[in-house]
């Protein structure tokens, strides 16, 4: 099968030659018309001349050619932080789906985004149904056997892990030292700091998602701010950087002081998912920190807790990685929008979910960017009505989605 993945979770390569031909290619310096070799699943050269692009084809009349003129040229994008797999689950309250069909159909819907890596988000000790211990450990376990068996992108696995879950840290500590998981972040959802500085912000969100009432409420804060109270921040340090011993890239949480920063730093997290306030991107930067904000943020221009606007914090240089959060297609969407706003040059807007998310995860020398010797992970992007959509998906030179757009009649 010309997609099943390998033990080492790497998509089979093509062996023909394939040329993209006449795209207006993304790299990491500017846009510019072109056209892509790949071979054995990886990108031979970029052919700028059109005298060298007429001797190549000539030289190699069985390459399989794959139009572009008139399309933009992209790396496949890489999305490190999205749980929308558990919407594929659990679609509604008390409607859970079994978890290989759902992966199956939600990975499906990737390549149609431009996705080619994507880090799925799985939550360990939020204890909220797909978020409870039981089917997010089930659903690590699947996406790592399925790994071995195909695939469609590269299905890796982020683990969020809620720090007031105590009993949770041997289950994180074995999943670093046996590789089931490839990026880790801290959460903290308890009241009155992070997501839920605003006062009774938690008591209203937990009382419209599970249905409890104010008294009942009350006890879920008592309990989890006794939790909060006990956790063991050297312990987590400790495994942070175990992690890092690992390659695994750890992440903190909804920062909403300088002091988290610092406290995250001195801890090994490289990443800062989801800052509050411009103040705090800025301070991670500072740091020497990646931001990560998320894509939808920047399409509706504006986060839906009302915290920091995306497109504030690029513009300021203090955010590095756009991920889709919890909205897929939020990602090519956001690309396009921050250079046809005039934000960034479309290059630059790029690199936010390719390259730079690609460094972030330490996978920089084989993803990220349309360069000789990296993977084949390529999207061709067309347009309508100035909206992007993906017309060519390709991962490790495997063709895995076309859409040929037609007219009714």
């Amino acid at each position: 099968m010309r997609t099943k993945y390998t033990e080492e979770s790497t998509i089979s390569r093509n062996n023909d030659y394939i040329i993209i031909h006449q795209g207006n290619v993304v790299t990491e310096v500017e846009t510019v018309q072109a056209s892509i070799v790949i071979h054995q699943g990886l990108i031979e050269q970029l052919i700028t001349s059109k005298d060298h692009l007429e001797n190549w084809l000539l030289e190699h009349p069985e390459a399989q050619i794959i139009e572009a003129a008139g399309h933009y040229v992209l790396p496949g994008l890489i999305d490190i932080h999205c749980d929308a797999i558990e919407k594929e689950v659990q679609p509604r309250p008390n409607t859970l789906f079994p978890l290989e069909l759902s992966l199956l159909e939600f990975e499906r819907k990737l390549p149609l985004h431009g996705i080619t890596t994507m880090y799925h988000s799985l939550s360990l000790g939020v204890g909220l149904s797909l978020r409870g211990v039981h089917l997010m450990t089930e659903l690590v376990q699947l996406i790592h056997r399925y790994n071995t068996e195909r695939g469609i992108v590269r299905n890796r696995v982020h683990l969020r892990f809620e720090v007031s879950y105590h009993a949770g840290l041997p289950i994180v500590e074995q999943y670093i030292r046996e590789n089931f998981i490839h990026y880790l972040s801290y959460m903290d959802h308890s009241p009155g700091q992070g997501q839920y500085r605003a006062p009774g912000s938690f008591e209203k969100y937990v009382m419209k998602n599970q249905g409890v009432t104010s008294d009942e409420v009350k006890t879920i804060v008592d309990e989890l701010i006794e939790r909060k109270n006990e956790v063991d921040w050297d312990h987590l340090k400790e495994l942070a950087l175990l992690a890092n011993t690992r390659n695994i890239a750890v992440a903190s949480h909804d920062d909403d002081t300088n002091e988290k920063i610092d406290q995250a730093v001195q801890s090994g997290v490289t990443v800062s998912e989801f800052p509050i306030t411009l103040e705090v991107a800025q301070y991670a930067t500072k740091r020497g920190m990646k931001v990560c904000v998320g894509a939808p943020n920047v399409v509706r221009g504006a986060s839906h807790d009302n915290n920091l606007k995306a497109v504030e914090a690029i513009q300021h240089g203090a955010a590095h990685i756009l991920c889709s959060d919890y909205h897929p297609s939020s990602i090519l969407q956001a690309i396009f929008k921050l250079a046809n706003d005039e934000v960034l040059p479309l290059h630059e807007s790029t690199k936010l979910a390719t390259l730079y998310p690609a460094e972030a995860m330490k996978i920089s020398h084989q993803f990220g960017s349309i360069a000789v010797g990296k993977a084949a992970d390529i999207i061709i992007v067309d347009h309508f009505h100035q909206i992007p959509f993906v017309q060519t998906t390709l991962v490790n030179g495997v063709n895995v989605y076309q859409s040929n757009p037609f007219i009714q009649c």
